[in-house]
Formats: structure tokens, C-alpha cells, sequence
């Protein structure tokens, strides 16, 4: 029997440091440490002045955190670029960091629906104009531009619409007004398109989706050109608590390393579907840029080459009644407000990620009761295309519109 008269009461409690190792661990490690103990009062004001490298308390900074927005960075060309908690974290983060009341910005008018109702509720309230406007028509925005305005944001590749903005002319407006130009790549991703190499001042990704790839992580990013607006964005981001959860980094990073082949196959199995769709009876029509028939293909080609992403939209005729026998008759497939992961998923904005907007609000975006988005996985295509001919026929039989 192990004798305890040496062991000190209340011992236990104390923390053990880790185990030294000749050798490393292949996996990053996880470290969930809320708060980490410094050497001392001078080694802690070291720490927060930058003259010494460490972490104090986690909702400023934590390994996992700087392990994965340093991958992203080398992934879309950045500096210095923070994981948030969510991708509207990272959206925020740039507005609460960046603006202050009176200033103005430009969006786009077919932005995801939760930064729609940002710009046209949260930040008025919070004395931050703004303006919705085309960014498909790069003059529309400059027409928008007032003394005030101080960021222009938009999606390169609209969500849930997937139409392309004119990135090009923005950018080039944007430089020559000296007004900050963010753009949301997650649809695009940087393996399509790398906004910093076109002009972008700051890049935004919601990580939950296709980088990430699992459905297990919600992450945000955000990077800026300028080192102020990048200290503007982390301080912002610490006062307001937009800490990322390590384990969801961790998790992400592991995403990372199978990102370049996930999209490779998403990719080219969304070209497959979209025109497997344009072919069925019962689809309105197919929204991919990949497609001659998209109203901005000419421009997807220059951005992004031939890498059109995983990304995809379809209009059926029935309306809700169906949209309900659809996806009622592909039991298998996920319908799920959500994107990006290994496998497809299908979402249905009127009742998703657009329901808070009015019916004539979504009827101007062309989002139809019987309009679907679908982020395409990597399964075999056959598949899906066989999923997709069962959903559209059953839609079909249900009948037309009500």
C-alpha cells in the first residue's frame, strides 16, 4: 500500500506542469486554458506591451486561435488576421472596430440575410448609415458613395443568390475615394479568389463553412491590410468577447488540411449537378457561374478562372407546396441551414437564412418559395444527381404554386 503521511492536503488542486518530450506531437495540441500564469508583474507588462510572447487570459488571445488565422493567413496572402466566434462575429468585429457614429456604409444589396439585417437595423440604431445597393454594377455603388462613407462591403459571390459582384470596379473606386473596401470570400473561398491581390482592405470568411468543411466548428476570420485597422479590429473583438472557442479552432485547423481536396471534388461535382438540374423538368432555372447561362459568367471567368466553387442555386415551379414534397422526397440529404460541409446540404433561404426579411424583400432578390440553395459535397455524383431527379419529380407532382 502507497503511504499518504508525506502528501500535503489539498495538494491535488495544484496545477502539474506538462510532460517534456524529445519528440512532438503530430496533431496540434488543444489547449483550453482560459487563463495562463506569468513569471511575474514585469514579464505580464512584457507580455501586453509586445516586448515578450505569451497569453494572459483567453478572450484576448489563445494558441489555437493564433495557430488557425495563421494558416488562413498564408491561405489568402494576410497579416495578423483574428479567428473570431462566428462568421457575423468577424462581420462585426470590423464594423464596431472600424466605424463610429455618423460615418456611412455601402453593402451590397444581396448580402447574407443576418448582415442584411446588421446594416439595415443594427448599425442605424447605433448611428451608422447606410446604403443596399447593386454590387453587381460597380457605378451604382459609386453613386451610393457620400462625404461620409467610410467602408464598402460585399460577397464576391452573393449568398444565397450567387451572383458576382464587380470586385474589380469596386475596388478600383474604392482606392481612388480612399474608402475601405471588406469583402466576404467564404463563398469563394481563397482557392477560387484572393481579394488582398485585387485591392480588398479587409477579408472576412465565416471558417464554419467550407474551410472548416465538418459542421462541427462555428468560426469567423477577419484580416485587414492596414496594422491600425488591424489593432482597431483585436482590440474590438476583446472588448466586446468575440473569443473564438479553442476546441473549434482546433477542430477547423484539422478542416484545413483536407480544404484543397474537399474543394476539388465539391467543385467539380456542383458543375455536374447544376447542369444535371437545368436539365429536369420542374426547374425554373439553375443559378451557377460556371454555366454560360449565368448573367455573370464572363466576370466568375476573369475572377476566378475555371475554380467556380461548390456553391449553387435552383428555382422549382410549385412554390412552398413544392419545396416541402422536394425535400421530403430526399429523406438522406441534409436540408439544413448551413453550408460547406464534406457532404451537400440544402437550405431553403425563405425559411432560413432569409425569413427576416419581408416577402417583397426576398421577391427582389429573386428568392422565390421555390428557390433552393445547395452546397455540394464530395459524394459519388451519381448520388446526388439521383437524389435531385427524385425531389424535382416529386415537386412537379405536388402541384402547381398556391
Amino acid at each position: 500500500m502507497t503511504s499518504r503521511k508525506n502528501e500535503r492536503p489539498g495538494s491535488i488542486v495544484r496545477r502539474t506542469p506538462w510532460p517534456g518530450s524529445a519528440s512532438r506531437p503530430v496533431v496540434s495540441p488543444l489547449q483550453a486554458s482560459v487563463v495562463y500564469a506569468a513569471e511575474s508583474p514585469d514579464s505580464l507588462d512584457a507580455q501586453y506591451e509586445g516586448r515578450l510572447q505569451g497569453y494572459a487570459y483567453a478572450r484576448e488571445g489563445h494558441p489555437n486561435a493564433d495557430v488557425l488565422a495563421g494558416k488562413i493567413d498564408r491561405m489568402e496572402g494576410a497579416e495578423g488576421g483574428i479567428v473570431l466566434g462566428s462568421g457575423m462575429a468577424a462581420v462585426g468585429v470590423v464594423m464596431l472596430g472600424l466605424l463610429d457614429a455618423g460615418d456611412h456604409v455601402i453593402g451590397s444589396d444581396l448580402l447574407y440575410g443576418r448582415t442584411l439585417r446588421m446594416l439595415r437595423e443594427d448599425l442605424p440604431r447605433r448611428g451608422i448609415r447606410t446604403d443596399l445597393v447593386d454590387a453587381t454594377d460597380a457605378g451604382a455603388i459609386e453613386s451610393a458613395i457620400r462625404p461620409e462613407t467610410k467602408l464598402i462591403l460585399i460577397e464576391v459571390v452573393s449568398n444565397p443568390t450567387i451572383r458576382v459582384a464587380d470586385v474589380a470596379g469596386i475596388a478600383r473606386i474604392a482606392h481612388e475615394r480612399g474608402i475601405r473596401l471588406a469583402i466576404d470570400n467564404t463563398f469563394t473561398t481563397p482557392r477560387g479568389f484572393r481579394p488582398f491581390e485585387i485591392g480588398a482592405d479587409i477579408v472576412i470568411h465565416s471558417i464554419t463553412k467550407l474551410l472548416a468543411g465538418h459542421s462541427d466548428a462555428t468560426l469567423g476570420y477577419a484580416a485587414a491590410r492596414d496594422p491600425a485597422d488591424r489593432e482597431a479590429m483585436a482590440i474590438a473583438a476583446a472588448t466586446w468577447g468575440f473569443t473564438p472557442s479553442p476546441f473549434d479552432c482546433w477542430l477547423a485547423e484539422r478542416g484545413l488540411h483536407t480544404f484543397d481536396l474537399r474543394y476539388e471534388r465539391a467543385a467539380a461535382n456542383a458543375a455536374a449537378l447544376a447542369d444535371h438540374l437545368a436539365g429536369l423538368d420542374g426547374v425554373r432555372r439553375v443559378v451557377y457561374p460556371g454555366r454560360a447561362d449565368h448573367p455573370d459568367h464572363a466576370r466568375a471567368t476573369e475572377l476566378v478562372g475555371d475554380r467556380y466553387g461548390n456553391m449553387l442555386s435552383f428555382e422549382i415551379e410549385g412554390g412552398r407546396a413544392g419545396a416541402n414534397a422536394l425535400v421530403r422526397a430526399m429523406p438522406e440529404l441534409p436540408f439544413a441551414p448551413t453550408l460547406g460541409d464534406v457532404g451537400t446540404t440544402l437550405s431553403h433561404p425563405a425559411t432560413s437564412s432569409h425569413r427576416g426579411l419581408s416577402p417583397e424583400q426576398r421577391a427582389g432578390m429573386g428568392v422565390s418559395e421555390g428557390f433552393f440553395r445547395v452546397s455540394v459535397g464530395v459524394e459519388e455524383i451519381g448520388l446526388l444527381t439521383g437524389e435531385f431527379s427524385a425531389g424535382v419529380a416529386a415537386a412537379r407532382a405536388a402541384g402547381p404554386a398556391l
